[in-house]
């Protein structure tokens, strides 16, 4: 009995010894995310989520992959376009599934980290679950997730992928949202000019300075350093397109007071994400300039700052346009880590 026992307990601990080697043989490889010098704590709980270089690979595959719409055509990189600091390029609204378009001009993608909400609107509160809305809206890549997960699992380079960011080939939405994440709250943009020029890296010349000082006068009241925007939802004296209908925060709120309000864009990068406005119907910022200065049609809910539109002299312009073109971060928009897989040859890397 002691022989026959003895042989059960060593084949307990050779099943023991056998978990304990399958677990130890999944690591991942930590990726640091550098908080830029100055800027505040990130909304981001990155507790629940830790980055890993599987992770992130895992995300941006998922990122350019256009399986993860109905008919295979469109990603979310085709909205999302890195020259265009991962907004629409071009176009004033965005494409979608069918030659469709979109009732909006798809936003910048940049230092996510420290956004509480997302969409224009402001209609989704967390980062996991924004992905959801772009892939099931019958007019932008208008699938399921069901049928996302379905398509991903007989992918064996996926199942690869999965277990190495996760531990094991289970592919879910929570992992599958969690590793899209990971790929943007990377896309930190902080490296600008701008940036160069806090650090006393660098200096403005002098357009550039000048156009500093308006800028603080003018427009810093919306868009606040070091993200260029406050966060906030204003109406910024645009009328409402009749075609497209789109009264903004109101249709997440349902409050008249929220009428035409939209989240304030980011300055960051301005140079790169035209056309403007919620719906793109600036081309320019000289179209830009001329609605804050004689076109704005304020109502009952245009933001108080607004109410008596925008002065701005073409000298004024001039300058502020100078200091506008140094929030361009190239080392954002040409990062190889970033970019469409096969765009780059540029291997990861891990310590980033």
């Amino acid at each position: 009995m002691k022989v026959f026992t003895t042989i059960l307990i060593l084949i307990g601990f050779a099943f023991i010894g056998a978990s304990f080697i399958v677990i130890a043989k999944h690591k991942t490889t930590p990726l640091k995310f550098i908080v830029p010098k100055g800027w505040p704590k990130p909304e981001y709980n990155f507790k629940k989520n830790p980055l890993t270089v599987e992770g992130f690979e895992l995300g941006k595959k998922l990122f350019y992959d256009e399986r993860l719409s109905k008919d295979s055509t469109i990603s979310c990189g085709s909205c999302h376009q890195q020259f265009g600091a991962f907004a629409t390029y071009d176009h004033n609204l965005s494409h979608g599934f069918n030659n469709s378009l979109t009732n909006r001009n798809a936003p910048a993608l940049q230092n996510l980290a420290w956004q509480k909400e997302f969409m224009l609107d402001g209609g989704i509160n967390h980062l996991d679950v924004q992905p959801l809305a772009p892939i099931s809206a019958e007019n932008e890549m208008a699938e399921t997730i069901e049928n996302v997960i379905n398509k991903i699992q007989k992918d064996t380079a996926y199942r690869r992928m999965y277990k190495a960011a996760f531990g094991d080939e289970t592919v879910n939405t929570q992992r599958t949202m969690k590793a899209l994440s990971q790929f943007m709250l990377m896309l930190v943009s902080s490296n600008s000019k701008y940036d160069r020029v806090q650090r006393g890296e660098d200096s403005f010349n002098l357009p550039q300075r000048l156009g500093y000082e308006i800028f603080q006068q003018k427009c810093v009241s919306c868009h606040k350093p070091p993200f260029f925007t406050d966060f906030t939802y204003r109406n910024n004296g645009m009328p409402l397109d009749k075609t497209l209908n789109d009264v903004g925060r109101m249709l997440i709120t349902r409050n008249a007071n929220d009428s035409l309000k939209f989240r304030v864009p980011s300055l960051r990068n301005v140079m790169l994400t035209f056309p403007y406005g919620h719906d793109g119907r600036f081309f320019g910022l000289s179209n830009v300039f001329d609605h804050y200065r004689t076109k704005m049609q304020p109502i009952a809910t245009t933001d108080s700052l607004l109410k008596n539109k925008l002065y701005l002299s073409n000298f004024q312009i001039g300058q502020l346009t100078a200091f506008l073109y140094t929030l361009t971060d190239s080392s954002f928009i040409k990062n190889p880590l970033f970019a469409p897989p096969g765009y780059y040859t540029t291997p990861f890397i891990h310590n980033h």
